[in-house]
């Protein structure tokens, strides 16, 4: 014989020739002849085999130390000890024991891809429930599109979709619903008068209608790209060159009207349109400097003329008025020594005694 002990939290399966014979609970115990104990620690899980447990589940004084779960290939159990989530149990039969806990199992159906309301949303962000389920987040700027095997089902909202793993197909398709911004740059473009040049547009829109953007048209970014370069040539095409500088606030006017309904056609709105930069080739750009330079200077003679006249104009009045006032001509005539005066340093008189007679007769009526 010998002598066992089983401490607190244990519990000992006795086995003689390999088949169960009885259970061992806290305290000492003997073992007979052949026999032999194996100690399972309450707070944790063991897995059997299906032919131990088939044989263990014969006798009562194991089933009444655990429960037994049996799980089918299309749920999932959800395992709450004490109150508290716990675990995930797939597939199988699980054997957990209930000595030390307060055990409550949740079993759902996984065929339905949709979540029971009554599972707690907070679970579904924890590791073991984690691995089962499908998320998707749309934002609060965002819309989205649900497919269900490849067929369109609704159109989603912004917030959290969660569904459960199984083998049932699903897609979820996002569009940005904020206003955005679409850069079409190096377009080289000949005018109505063949003249090259190359010029960057931008584009200001949204998505209005996801359904037509996602659904009823595939790659609608690059569908309204196509349709607003191929406005923008037309329009320019249509344009001399010199009209094309004269006007570039006409070409974003030609070209929202021309693409407004190609646009709502893909379900998005234009918002505004307009030209950043127009590049000219090198010759192109010499020609027109040498035009600016030339005009520039004509501008410039002109009002150099129209100067002269005036100043012409001015001294003529001035000369009349001093013609018929001998006092205004001899002020006139003062104001000019004057001036004459300020620029001399010093004056040097030689002559006899008749210089102040002379200066007197300069300056004196």
């Amino acid at each position: 014989m010998k002598r066992v002990t089983i401490n607190t939290n244990y519990v000992g399966l006795v086995f003689k020739n390999g088949e169960f014979k009885r259970v061992l609970k806290t305290g000492n115990h003997w073992l007979w002849f052949g026999e032999k104990v194996i100690l399972y620690d309450l707070s944790k899980d063991y897995y059997f085999t299906n032919s131990e447990l088939d044989g263990l589940l014969q006798h009562n004084e194991f089933t009444n130390l655990i429960d037994l779960i049996l799980v089918g290939d299309n749920e999932l159990v959800l395992v709450y000890q004490n109150g508290n989530f716990k675990s995930v149990l797939t597939a199988g039969r699980h054997v957990i024991w209930k000595a030390l806990s307060i055990n409550e199992f949740v079993k759902v159906n996984t065929d339905s891809i949709e979540i029971d309301q009554a599972i707690n949303k907070n679970l579904l962000d924890k590791a073991p429930l984690l691995n089962f389920i499908r998320a998707y987040k749309i934002e609060s700027f965002e819309k989205g599109l649900l497919f269900i095997d490849g067929k369109f089902d609704s159109v989603l909202d912004a917030g959290n979709y969660v569904y459960w793993k199984n083998s049932t197909m699903i897609q979820v398709l996002k569009a940005d619903t904020r206003q955005l911004t679409m850069e079409i740059i190096g377009q080289e473009i000949l005018t109505k008068d063949k003249a090259q040049l190359r010029l960057n547009f931008s584009v200001q829109y949204k998505v209005e209608d996801i359904i037509k953007a996602l659904l009823e048209n595939k790659d609608f970014e690059k569908q309204l790209y196509i349709t607003i370069q191929l406005a923008l040539r037309e329009c320019i095409g249509l344009m001399t060159f010199d009209e094309l500088m004269e006007g570039k606030e006409k070409i974003a006017e030609m070209v929202m009207s021309t693409t407004i309904e190609n646009a709502s056609a893909l379900g998005v709105k234009l918002v505004n349109c307009g030209v950043k930069d127009i590049v000219l080739p090198g010759d192109v750009k010499e020609i027109m400097n040498q035009v600016l330079v030339a005009e520039k200077r004509a501008q410039a003679n002109i009002i150099t003329r129209r100067e002269e006249t005036a100043s012409t104009r001015s001294l003529l009045n001035t000369a009349k008025l001093m013609e018929d006032n001998a006092m205004l001509y001899k002020l006139k005539e003062m104001e000019y020594v004057e001036k004459i005066a300020e620029k001399i340093n010093t004056i040097s008189l030689s002559g006899s005694g008749q210089i102040v007679d002379q200066l007197k007769q300069i300056f004196v009526k």
